[in-house]
């Protein structure tokens, strides 16, 4: 990829320039934990986005995107915002540094090209902000921290390219560590970095290739439903309750005649994968890779059962990494489409790959993409 992008800058802009990367993400296990206050646990991937910048002595960014071959050029200035959708990513890191440290950037050339692959749910967009983030603060000498360089690329994501995203994304990006994975508390903004180094297993992403319709709608329903327990609770008289992180399964329990059976069935959800968060932290530190597996597999059951979140073709795959005697699986992500996240041992991976996409075939007329990770660094200069 690197000779890619080489070729790319040197026929558009003339000689070299430094290169500078940042990474996709996984996130082993705790989702739709993040807007109730709960831990999230992602890790950076060996799947990112590369990128060659170097300054240009104008007031110009130029920038060229390998992979699909298109190009913009535009000032720093709120009016001179590209229309393309990809480069509004750049130029949205470019306007929140500028809105955070005045007028410090001065024009410069860029081609980059990246191997996350689009709508998986390894979050492409939160590598591409994070790697110009990190490169821009390196090349100008900003010293911005690394939460402030996270909260960059999700600022831009707001503002710039009308996503209203949480900061799970863009962490890990920044904060990615070889071999490690990362409790992030999404309340406090604490996090900790536990050791992943599962040998004998893999970790590999099935994508089911599909997205169903209603996920945004859904989405704020569960919201919606979260707010409702929360409001129950501290009616019942636990005032101090703000977020279901804050609550237990015995508070849920004394307010089950004041709400939906719904709304008890997503906060049970919620209160119990916050838990399995921590369940599964503390089994990495001893090495327990079944435990993550059994933790992994309790998710996806309440993903599809009590947030209802999954969709025939996740509930599909997960069956089979059951048969086929998977560590663990489950659902990765919000949910109604995407990838299932499976923690495989060695000895079964080629036979649970040949049987998930033969068997998914049949059923849905299309293998699943396949996509095998390993936890790596997030954004870095490239030396």
């Amino acid at each position: 990829m690197k000779e890619r992008i080489h070729s790319q800058f040197e026929k558009r802009f003339g000689g070299s320039g430094t290169f500078y990367a940042s990474a996709g993400r996984i996130n082993l296990i705790g989702e739709h934990t993040d807007y109730n206050g709960g831990f999230v646990f992602p890790g950076a991937i060996d799947k990112g986005m590369l990128a060659e910048i170097r300054l240009n002595g104008t007031d110009k960014v130029r920038v060229y995107s390998v992979d699909l071959d298109d190009y913009a050029e535009f000032g720093f200035a709120e009016e001179d915002a590209p229309s393309a959708s990809w480069a509004r990513y750049v130029f949205g890191v470019c306007r929140e540094i500028i809105k955070r440290r005045g007028d410090v950037l001065k024009g410069f050339d860029a081609a980059f090209a990246g191997d996350v692959p689009l709508g998986a749910g390894m979050s492409s967009s939160a590598a591409l902000e994070s790697t110009f983030a990190f490169a821009l603060d390196d090349i100008f000498g900003l010293c911005i921290d690394k939460f402030e360089l996270a909260r960059i690329g999700q600022s831009t994501e707001h503002n710039y390219c009308g996503v209203n995203c949480g900061i799970m994304d863009q962490f890990a990006s920044i904060f990615g560590k070889a071999g490690s994975l990362i409790r992030l508390d999404c309340r406090s903004l604490e996090y900790k970095y536990y050791p992943f180094h599962p040998e004998g297993y893999r970790l590999v992403l099935l994508d089911s290739v599909v997205k169903h319709e209603l996920a945004s709608s859904a989405y704020n329903q569960r919201r919606a439903s979260c707010e409702h327990v929360v409001a129950a609770i501290q009616a019942a008289g636990y005032p101090s309750v703000k977020l279901l992180r804050d609550a237990d399964m015995e508070m849920l329990s004394a307010v089950r005649g004041r709400i939906s059976d719904e709304d008890y069935m997503r906060a049970e959800y919620v209160i119990e994968e916050i838990q399995r968060v921590l369940d599964v932290c503390d089994a990495l530190e001893r090495d327990d890779y079944e435990t993550v597996g059994k933790k992994m597999y309790e998710t996806h059951h309440g993903m599809s059962k009590l947030y209802e979140v999954s969709c025939e073709e996740l509930d599909f795959l997960n069956d089979i990494a059951r048969e086929c005697g998977v560590t663990g699986s489950r659902v990765m992500g919000g949910g109604f489409g995407g990838c299932t996240i499976n923690l495989v041992k060695d000895e079964l991976y080629d036979m649970f790959i040949e049987k998930a996409c033969r068997e998914f075939a049949a059923r849905f007329g299309h293998e699943p993409k396949v996509y095998p990770v390993v936890i790596s660094d997030g954004a870095r200069k490239i030396e």
